[in-house]
């Protein structure tokens, strides 16, 4: 039988428990105890029976009262070392500091009963539990630390291995947000139960405790389930969906929304998520890039229209050294510029043809080699962010969420705000918690999805490509007031293996990734498919609210066409830079030098692509010489640039 069992979820839910302990024939146990917090507040609701009668009709409140829902749960079933079977020695125990209810629960006796603390917490019963309880509180309320956040681990951590040093100490602690756990040194185990969606039913116990998280209706909830024995599955997606791993003797983490995100132990700190998101400054990298698209069709397409975003960004942190554009059919074209910056090139084609091939070949240097070195803000940096007027009617494009039903749009700004309050409120944490979570707990599967999966069918089914795990999420940046939009572009991967490792796959056609703007920052791109920030592996080519705004090609079939077939090739490789030679030129390399592109399919547009037609980087036109302002003072003046 479990006598402990704590649990954190990403957001709200209500389970049931079924205390088969109390069942008629069962030896009963001295008591039970059950505390949480309904709907996130910060006053706990506890449940206690001592001495429970067999059948006990509190304990169906346990089962199916519906208001026992909450992120944070605390159940306790005793068996007593000290003191009488009486509600004041029944755990869970609760106390209030720092405008908020504290709640504790513990797993083993002390060799001996603890003595009697001061302070202004004092045991109200005799109980080992409730002295060390108070003991905890006394300290903290001394040093001045009103919530688990602000506790010094390592502290808290030699507080523990003193008390564990006469006694078993496997317990839990919440102050209604946070959930602080600690693995006894001395043989009473604690399991650790990670929780991963998605999941239709989750029921797990043994034979003294049953626990349903979704009798009352089944929600994607992340979790960590922590008790005192590892609990076997019932039915549902409790055996593929929830993984039990035994806590190290001494092992103290903290728990937030469903989520570990702090560890101590007694062989030292150990490393928390939050410094893998911290990406090292890196040095500037240059890219030969090749985009190939070929279309074919049954019968010849006979008049045509085509948009192409093939062109990559040009401004400082990214330059394009060269670039060209070549399409296999004639056709009439013109570049411009689109309402996003994006250079598009829209072209016409008015001669028959069956097979098209736009071929888009590039030198990009990328320069964005530390992310985040922009240094200490001097606006807030927390959630919600506040927006001026003119900033928001220039942001509205990229705050709107995608229309969805009211209901999906709950859920997903539920599960947005568990990375906020996992992450107090501060919002590059909370981006960056964001993005390393979908690159660990949705599965990259091809062939899973299509152009009409919605960020909502990502978020229940965990799994997608690029292109859904970019549309969440900018749908969970928008729910939280943070402007977000779609990069598409191209990734480098690596040095390409005989056989492609699943990552480099990437990099083998257009990838897409998200750019957020930051306030006194600007945009930075967030790649949730690899879990990183975006720096010099990354070459952007368009942007846009979505992905019909930034795909790389797009037309209309006006006459004839039919079946068409489409192929897409892309090669990223790092640039050489011609040798200089003394003496008579060589012969430039011949075109079957260069490394050929590796195909991979892509998601087809609407209607057939075309190609921009061929040509060199732009140039500004020269302009004549500027007249200075007549009374101002200022002389100006433009020249034309005369070559050395």
């Amino acid at each position: 039988m479990p006598n402990l069992l704590a649990m954190s979820f990403e957001g709200d839910l209500a389970p049931s428990f079924t205390l088969r302990c109390l069942e008629a024939g069962r030896t009963l146990p001295d008591g039970w105890g059950l505390g949480y917090y309904p709907k996130g507040e910060p006053s706990a609701a506890v449940l206690k029976e001592p001495a429970p009668p067999q059948t006990s009709i509190r304990s169906q409140l346990a089962l199916a009262w519906e208001q026992v829902a909450s992120n944070l749960f605390v159940l306790h079933i005793r068996h007593a070392m000290w003191g009488a079977r009486s509600d004041a020695n029944t755990q869970p125990f609760s106390r209030t500091w720092g405008r908020r209810d504290w709640v504790m629960a513990h797993a083993g006796s002390l060799d001996r009963k603890p003595p009697d603390v001061s302070g202004p917490f004092e045991p109200v019963g005799s109980t080992d539990t409730e002295a060390i309880f108070c003991d905890l509180l006394n300290r903290c309320v001394e040093r001045g630390w009103k919530n688990l956040a602000e506790v010094d681990l390592d502290v808290m951590l030699g507080w523990l291995a003193e008390t564990n040093e006469v006694g078993g100490l496997s317990m839990c602690l919440t102050d209604g947000r946070d959930l602080l756990i600690h693995a006894d040194r001395r043989g009473v185990p604690l399991w650790l139960g990670t929780l991963a969606p998605p999941y239709d039913k989750i029921a797990f116990g043994d034979d003294d405790l049953d626990v349903d998280l979704t009798r009352r209706g089944a929600k994607s909830r992340k979790g960590a389930i922590v008790c005192s024995e590892q609990l076997v599955p019932r039915d549902g997606d409790a055996e593929r969906a929830l993984k039990w791993q035994k806590l190290d003797p001494g092992q103290l983490m903290i728990i937030r929304e469903g989520a570990v995100i702090a560890e101590r132990s007694t062989g030292g700190v150990l490393e928390t998520p939050r410094k893998r998101w911290q990406p090292a400054k890196t040095e500037s990298k240059t890219f030969d890039v090749v985009h190939r698209t070929i279309y074919k069709y049954a019968k010849p397409v006979e008049r045509s229209t085509h948009v192409l975003r093939l062109t990559p960004v040009h401004d400082r942190m990214q330059t394009v050294r060269s670039h060209e554009l070549t399409i296999s059919v004639p056709y009439q074209g013109r570049d411009y510029e689109d309402v996003f910056g994006n250079h598009v090139r829209q072209i016409a084609i008015e001669s028959p043809f069956s097979e098209m091939v736009i071929e888009s070949r590039s030198v990009v240097e990328v320069l964005d080699t530390d992310p985040l070195g922009f240094g200490p803000l001097h606006v807030s940096s927390t959630i919600p962010l506040v927006w001026m007027p003119w900033q928001r009617q220039i942001l509205d494009p990229f705050l709107l969420p995608p229309e969805l039903p009211e209901t999906e749009l709950a859920d997903l700004a539920e599960y947005a705000m568990s990375f906020v309050k996992r992450n107090d409120y501060e919002l590059l944490a909370t981006l960056l918690d964001i993005n390393d979570t979908i690159y660990r707990e949705f599965a990259y599967q091809q062939g899973t999805t299509n152009l009409f999966t919605t960020a909502f069918d990502v978020y229940v089914n965990r799994r997608g490509v690029c292109q859904d795990f970019t549309n969440l999420f900018i749908c969970l940046a928008r729910l939280l007031g943070v402007p977000a939009r779609y990069v598409c572009g191209y990734i480098y991967t690596g040095p390409k293996a005989a056989e492609l490792l699943p990552h480099q796959r990437q990099g083998e056609a257009s990838h897409a990734w998200v750019q957020l703007y930051l306030p006194q920052v600007g945009w930075k791109g967030f790649d949730p498919t690899n879990g990183i920030l975006t720096q010099t592996d990354h070459v952007r080519v368009a942007v846009g609210r979505n992905y019909r705004d930034a795909t790389p090609t797009s037309g209309t079939i006006f006459v004839g066409g039919g079946g068409e077939t489409l192929s897409v090739a892309v090669s990223v490789e790092p640039h050489v830079e011609p040798k200089v030679q003394v003496g008579p030129p060589s012969e430039p390399p011949s075109e079957s030098q260069a490394e050929a592109p590796i195909e991979a399919q892509i998601e087809s547009q609407v209607g057939p692509p075309g190609e921009p037609p061929s040509g060199s980087p732009i140039e500004a036109p020269i302009e004549p010489k500027a007249e200075p302002q007549v009374g101002s003072g200022i002389e100006a003046s433009i020249e034309p640039h005369a070559e050395a």
